[in-house]
C-alpha cells in the first residue's frame, strides 16, 4: 500500500490567498490616504478572488492544512482591517463600535474554532457565516461608493445604510449562532467522557 504523496504549499490557492493578502494590505493603506476610487478598485478583487483559492484547491487536490489557516486569516484581514480603517474617515456612517464588533466576532469564532477542532471536533463555516462574509463585502463596497462619488444619490446612501446597518447585525447574530454551536459540541464531549 503506497503513501499518498504531501500537497506542497507551493501551489496555486495559496499563491492566489498571498495576492489577496497583499491586496488586503493595500486597501488599509489606501482608504486613510483617501484614495478610494483605488480602495474600491482592490477591494472587489480581492473579494472576487476568495471564491477562487478554494474551488482550485478542491478541484485539483490541493488542499493544505497551511491554507486551511491561511484563507480564513487573510478573509479576516481585509474584512475588520476595512472596517477599521472606515472608522476614521468622518462620513463613511462607520462607528467605531461596529469595528469593534466585527473584530470581536472574529475572534471569537476563531477561538471557538482552534478549540474544537483542536480537540478532534469539526467546526466548519456554516452559510450562516459565509453570508455574513457576503453582507461584510457588499457593505464595505457600497460605503467605498458614497465616498467616491461627491453628492451620493438618496438611494445610494439608503442602500448603503441597509447593507452597513445588515452587516454588523448578521455579524453579531452569526457569533451567537457559533457560540451556541460550539456549546452544543463542548457540551456533547462532556457527556461522552
Amino acid at each position: 500500500m503506497s503513501a499518498t504523496k504531501p500537497v506542497s504549499i507551493y501551489n496555486v490557492p495559496n499563491a492566489l490567498t498571498s495576492v489577496r493578502f497583499g491586496l488586503a494590505i493595500a486597501v488599509m493603506v489606501l482608504i486613510p490616504l483617501t484614495y478610494y476610487k483605488s480602495a474600491l478598485t482592490v477591494f472587489v478583487v480581492a473579494a472576487s478572488t476568495d471564491w477562487m483559492d478554494g474551488y482550485w484547491a478542491r478541484k485539483y487536490g490541493q488542499v493544505t492544512k497551511f491554507g486551511r489557516i491561511f484563507d480564513p486569516f487573510v478573509d479576516k484581514i481585509i474584512i475588520c482591517g476595512s472596517f477599521i480603517s472606515l472608522v476614521s474617515v468622518a462620513s463613511s456612517g462607520v462607528a467605531a463600535w461596529m469595528a469593534t464588533a466585527v473584530v470581536g466576532r472574529e475572534l471569537l469564532v476563531t477561538s471557538l474554532r482552534g478549540m474544537i477542532e483542536g480537540a478532534g471536533g469539526d467546526f466548519s463555516a456554516s452559510w450562516l457565516g459565509k453570508w455574513k462574509m457576503v453582507l461584510q463585502c457588499a457593505a464595505i463596497i457600497a460605503v467605498l461608493l458614497t465616498l467616491i462619488v461627491e453628492t451620493p444619490a438618496a438611494w445610494l446612501i439608503v442602500v448603503t445604510q441597509v447593507l452597513l446597518w445588515g452587516s454588523i447585525a448578521l455579524t453579531i447574530y452569526s457569533g451567537y449562532d457559533y457560540s451556541i454551536a460550539a456549546a452544543r459540541v463542548m457540551s456533547q464531549d462532556s457527556t461522552d467522557q
